[in-house]
């Protein structure tokens, strides 16, 4: 995930009742996507990251 001050690579669960990623992206309701054992810009560890969706410029699967 790319924001305009980070890139977070991290674990990323898609909700049961979602098939895509884009759809779970794309849940209006939900201000917020999760992440676990995610690693910042190459350098900082973290067990769990909430980034905001409206910072949000990209989204790449590894």
């Amino acid at each position: 995930v790319r924001t305009a001050s980070c890139v977070y690579v991290g674990d990323f669960l898609i909700p049961p009742m979602r098939n895509r990623v884009s759809d779970a992206i794309n849940e209006e309701q939900r201000l917020f996507i999760s992440l676990t054992d995610v690693v910042i810009d190459d350098k900082d560890r973290s067990d769990f990251v909430a980034v905001n969706k409206n910072l949000i410029e990209s989204i790449a699967q590894l």
